[in-house]
This record gives C-alpha cells, structure tokens and sequence, in this order.
C-alpha cells in the first residue's frame, strides 16, 4: 500500500528562483499581451544562448516535451554552456515526464558541474522514490538540508521510505512530528500511523488508533472504510467491525462502509449480523436489496429473504434468487411454476443459459411428480456434476414410478 501522496508541481515562483529566471532575462515576454504567441515567436527566432531561458519558461507552463525539444538543441560542446542550468532543466524535463532513471541522472549531474540549490535535492530524492530506492532518497533527502525539506509531503516521502526499509521506529518518529509541525495535515499522518500499526501486525494498538483518529473528528469516513479493510484483510474481523460499527453512527448514509462492515461480519461468520447491515444499506443503493436477500437466504431467514427478493430490480438475478428460495422452503409447486418466466430473461436458453437453474428446476418438477417435464430439462444438462446429478435423479424418479408411496 503506498503512502506517498503528490503534493503537485512545485509552485512557478520556486522554480524561478531556483534558476534564476529573473524577468529581465526575457524583457520581450514581460511586456507581452499573449505569452503564447511570446513564447512562439522566441522559439522561431532563438538564438543559442536563449535556448535555457526559453526552455525555463516552457517548463513553468507545464509543456514538457517543447522544453525537451529546445534543449536538444542546446549544444553541450560550447564552453560557455551554463551546465548546471541545463542539466537542471533536463532532469525537470524527464522527472515531470515521468521518466524517473533519467531524472535522476540529469539532476546528478547538476549537482556534479555545482548546483548548489537544496530543492534540486528534493527533485533527485522524488525520482529516487520513484524508483523504489529508499536508501538513496533518504540520502538526497538528508542533502536537501531541514529547511527544504519542511514541507508535509517531503515528510510523508521520508516516513514511506523509512517504512519500506522497514526501518519502523523512524518512520513513526517522523509521522509524529509531522503531525506538530503540520497541524492542518495531521489526518495524513495519523491515518498512516495507523496503517504502521497493521502492517506490524500490531492490531489492537492499531484499532485503538484508528478509533481515536476518528474520534478526533480528523479522520473521513473514507479513513474508516480504509482503516477497517486493512484490518479485515489481515484477519482482524472483530477489530475491523467495531471500528466500521463506531463509524457508521456518524455517516449511515454511506454505502461504501455499510458493503465492508457486512463484509467484516461476513468474515466473522455472522451472516445474519452481515444481512442485517447489507439491508439497511440498500436503502441508499437498490441494487443491493438482492445481495442483503441473498444473505438473508444464506442465514436460513428465508421469509424475510423471500420479501427482499421482491424488491430486487434485475429480473434476472431476481428470478434466480427466487427460485433458490423457493427450493428451500419446499415450495416446489411454485418453483417449478417458474419455467416460463426463467425462460422469458434467457435464464434456461442462450448466452445466459445456466445449467445449475436448469438442474435446479427439474429437481423441482421431480418433486412435484412431474416426472416428463424434469426430464426434459435433465436431458440438456451438459455439465459432468450435474450430468452425474441427473442420473441420481433419474434413478430417483424409476423409483417412484414403480412403488409411488416410497415417494409420497
């Protein structure tokens, strides 16, 4: 699970400081009405020495490959080249480009012809990061020096990559502080604090976390949601569902948690405590009437089954649902009263033909004595288990034809 979170491009202004793009380098673009038609008319006429200013500018727009393009046709030969500017420029080319290997060899060599800025340390310890080398972000980081690196989101890059060298106790250090230092951004921190916990399989410190990161009011109910998966897919049912239940009092409305707390209680076995909460969801979603049916079916509370099923808006899933019910109540006169309707939606026939209906059917006819009709539908059974099913279900109906009391 990544942590890292993009706080977006760096701010325009930073990056003309950093190269030192004061506006009288480009006097023509400070005085133009239309700074694309400017930069057009540069880029016809650029002579050598412009193609870093131009290409400068092309980056603060955000039109990385015309800025690639410029500085191709920068001559890398010429004494005069300033190479800390180009090299500079050229890793901020690839690195918002994506191409982080690259990135991080410009910014190297930037740093090798002099660039003395702490923020191009930020830029290499971002590609490094990017990479999945840890132990060199952490490096460039340290390069950076304190003051670049008091931003929220340079914190959350180093606790990450203290995280993935499993190196625990600095990266929680680091949250920590994070959280002092940034006040307004404490919900990131503390929500990763938590995901800390969990993945040292630290549950119930991380429950009691999360419970109290919530509680704190910084926390979503997204938080929750995520916060709750993470300790059900570890297999922390019992944790998961009481701080998804907590949650849920002060957003009932949402669907997303009510599908994962039914689920933690599915997880735990608790399948009427998982329709319960599936059916009460489904008052914000329709379309899940017919799983909170399905797990009602599931618990054996078939009536109350068999009343959702009636709500469910697709036919087909409907029918189908229906037909499992009926068979289970023993209602077999109505279940195989069904065949026409389970025809009408393709449920028998075609595309969306399913052999387990069909079987399901005609073990609803056998019941009901309709011997002729069950095997009319046991004879189009293709599939080798319920092709074995059907011969037990053959011999079951000889059976009843020859002594009709053993059927009664």
């Amino acid at each position: 699970m990544s942590l890292w979170h993009r706080s977006g491009a760096w701010p325009l202004v930073a990056l003309l400081l950093l190269l030192g793009l004061a506006a009288a380098l480009l006097p023509e673009l400070a005085v133009a009405q239309d700074k694309e038609a400017a930069v057009a008319e540069l880029d016809e006429r650029a002579e050598p020495v412009e193609f870093l200013s131009l290409a400068a500018v092309l980056i603060g727009d955000g039109n990385y490959q015309r800025a690639r393009n410029i500085l191709a046709r920068v001559d890398t030969d010429d004494e005069e080249l300033d190479l800390v500017r180009y090299y500079t420029l050229s890793g901020l080319v690839a690195l918002n480009l994506e191409e982080l290997a690259l990135a991080a060899a410009e910014f190297e060599r930037a740093i090798e012809a002099g660039q003395q800025e702490p923020v191009v340390w930020l830029y290499l310890a971002q590609s490094y990061f990017g990479q999945q080398q840890y132990e060199q972000t952490l490096t460039a980081l340290d390069q950076a020096g304190e003051q670049a690196t008091r931003l929220p989101s340079v914190f959350l890059m180093r606790a990450q990559a203290h995280w993935e060298l499993k190196n625990y106790e600095q990266a929680w250090q680091v949250m920590s502080r994070g959280r002092v230092l940034f006040p307004d951004r404490v919900g990131d921190f503390a929500r990763r604090q938590v995901f800390l916990l969990v993945d040292q399989g630290l549950y119930q410190e991380a429950a009691e976390q999360g419970m109290r990161f919530l509680a704190s009011g910084a926390g979503s109910t997204d938080d929750a949601i995520a916060i709750g998966n993470a300790l059900r897919e570890t297999g922390q049912y019992d944790q998961a569902a009481a701080l998804l239940e907590k949650a849920r009092l002060g957003a009932p409305d949402s669907v997303m948690l009510g599908k994962v707390l039914s689920r933690a209680y599915l997880d735990k076995g608790q399948t009427l405590a998982a329709a319960d909460v599936m059916r009460t969801t489904a008052v914000y979603d329709a379309e899940l009437v017919a799983d909170a049916a399905e797990l009602y079916r599931r618990a054996g509370w078939l009536i109350q089954a068999l009343m959702l099923n009636g709500q469910v808006i697709d036919q087909a899933r409907k029918l189908k649902q229906r037909l499992a019910i009926f068979i289970e109540l023993a209602r077999y006169d109505q279940a195989a009263g069904m065949e026409s309707d389970l025809t009408r939606v393709g449920l028998l026939d075609g595309p969306a033909g399913d052999e387990d209906i069909r079987y399901a059917l005609a073990y609803a006819m056998f019941k009901t004595g309709e011997f002729e009709r069950a095997e009319y539908h046991l004879a189009r059974l293709t599939r080798a288990d319920l092709f074995r099913r059907a011969v037990e279900l053959r011999r079951a109906m000889e059976q009843c034809a020859e002594a009709p009391w053993l059927c009664g």
